[in-house]
């Protein structure tokens, strides 16, 4: 028989240290829970000027973690490479909560805007501000914001003497200054408006490049990088070369799971897994650091993931394995999992087996796995609804449908539900932006869709939908996880 996690246990400490609301935003992580990605040290660096990742990846998640000078101290003791990091200076240029006293809001961005300020030079005066801390030598004597960006506007020599002399200082005393920038679908009402104050953010990393130690650093989505429309100024491609995605690769997700649980208030599961794989973590002020053969070996993860799930989706390997089945089941269609999904799936595993099967041999049952993830699904699409409402009003249609499916159906339900037209007339109000892509018609929803992984397109050119969308939509797809809806024309 396999190797086996006390199954009590171990369902006591998944439901104790994995997150219970994945909803948070923009909140310093616990320390003894961060993991640290090969591809997150890259994005971290402070020569990384824009860094991207789908909802859920970590964008606000490290933007946060670095104003915590214990994390930074963390991250700077995980990876050589981040050195630097540790003794940067951390400021904020923009983020999702209003904080009119650091930056201007989406309203006031407008009004500069509208009174013909570039927004080159807005984002340059919210820099200044941050980086001299509102000294009014560099950003004027006003206490708003139009009256700062007028004074950098009329004294463009003040602002490049100041930034010159706080590079030579930091320089002295080998520090860098970071000036960050996330939440930026906050910043406008409309795509055009967005993708001009991206531009014009981006152009403030390219003047900033010439300095040794100041550099700003935007998180942003990836739909908010169309280069043709945000990178369209001289040397826009020395901004773009330093480009990081925050990427979740399967073996990062159970490295990330592991932390978790090495991490728990008791011992008990690290316990278990010395005892009966050998692997033992490492303590570093108080935190416990996985083996490296559960960060690295993908044949040692498994091993100890079966150890709490079984070999098994099923009564045998026909079904698959949980340690492949379960990221791949929340993966989108560019294949990417968002980690904050990965959790939430797991733990409500453990809460649906505690309450089913309790004397199961295993931590979690097969089928409370299955449920996890339409729990994850849930949790994908309320998050949809958070940064793109007009998703639910492009999918709530098709509930019943069985994918794959022809395109040409999918068009008829939304021609025969009128769905286009309401949504040209912006009937989902709200502060929302709508789809990139709406004036296209249905061709333009279809390509926004599949840019935000929703949408997967076949060789023959029908359309899927991958589960962690799917289920939560009330999708059906022979063989796959049951949708949480009624299906028509097809069963599961």
């Amino acid at each position: 028989m396999s190797k086996r996690i006390q199954p009590e246990l171990a369902r006591k400490t998944i439901r104790a240290v994995l997150p219970q609301d994945t909803s948070l935003h923009g909140q310093a992580p616990e320390p003894r829970f961060v993991h640290l990605p090969p591809s997150h040290t890259k994005a971290l660096d402070p020569d990384a000027q824009v860094v991207v990742g789908m909802r859920g990846a970590g964008k606000s998640f490290w933007w946060a973690a670095l104003q915590n000078e214990r994390l930074r101290r963390l991250i700077a003791g995980r990876s050589h490479t981040l050195q630097a990091v540790e003794r940067a200076e951390i400021y904020v240029g923009f983020g999702e909560k209003p904080d009119p006293d650091r930056y201007p809001g989406r309203d006031t961005l407008g009004d500069l805007l509208n009174s013909g300020y570039a927004p080159r030079l807005v984002w340059r005066t919210v820099v200044l501000h941050a980086l001299s801390r509102g000294d009014t030598d560099v950003v004027g004597p006003g206490t708003d914001w139009a009256s700062r960006v007028a004074y950098v506007d009329a004294h463009p020599e003040a602002a490049e003497r100041f930034l010159n002399e706080l590079d030579q200082r930091l320089d002295a005393k080998g520090r860098y200054a970071l000036v960050l920038f996330d939440a930026l679908d906050r910043s406008a009402p409309s795509w055009p408006t967005m993708h001009r104050l991206i531009r014009g953010l981006l152009e403030n990393a390219l003047d900033l490049r010439p300095y040794r130690r100041l550099r700003l650093k935007a998180f942003l989505r990836s739909d908010q990088l169309d280069e043709r429309r945000v990178a369209d100024f001289p040397d826009a491609s020395k901004v773009f070369s330093t480009r990081v995605e925050l990427s979740w690769p399967h073996r990062e997700l159970y490295a990330m799971l592991f932390q978790y649980l090495g991490n728990a208030d008791d011992d008990a599961f690290r316990q278990e897994v010395e005892e009966h794989f050998g692997y033992r973590w490492d303590e570093v002020e108080g935190i416990f650091l996985p083996p490296q053969q559960l960060l690295r070996d993908e044949a040692a993860q498994r091993a100890v993931f079966h150890a709490i799930t079984g070999p098994w989706m099923g009564r045998d390997r026909r079904r698959g394995f949980p340690y492949t089945w379960v990221p791949s089941h929340l993966a989108d269609a560019h294949g990417r999992t968002s980690p904050r999904s990965f959790l939430a799936a797991l733990r409500a595993a453990a809460e649906d087996a505690d309450d089913r099967y309790p004397g199961h041999d295993f931590a979690l049952h097969y089928e409370s796995i299955k449920r996890g993830v339409q729990h994850a699904s849930r949790i994908r699409r309320r998050e949809l609804r958070e940064d793109y409402p007009w998703v639910d009003a492009l999918l709530e249609p098709l509930e019943g449908m069985v994918v794959p499916v022809a395109f040409d159906e999918i068009e008829s339900v939304w021609r025969e539900r009128g769905v286009i037209s309401k949504l040209k007339r912006g009937s989902l109000g709200g502060e929302h932006l709508p789809p990139a892509h709406l004036e296209e018609g249905a061709v333009g929803l279809r390509r926004d869709l599949e840019d935000l992984g929703i949408f997967l397109r076949m060789k023959d050119s029908r359309v899927n939908i991958p589960d962690v969308f799917r289920v939560a939509y009330g999708l059906g797809r022979r063989g796959g996880v049951r949708p949480l809806g009624r299906t028509r024309g097809g069963r599961e």
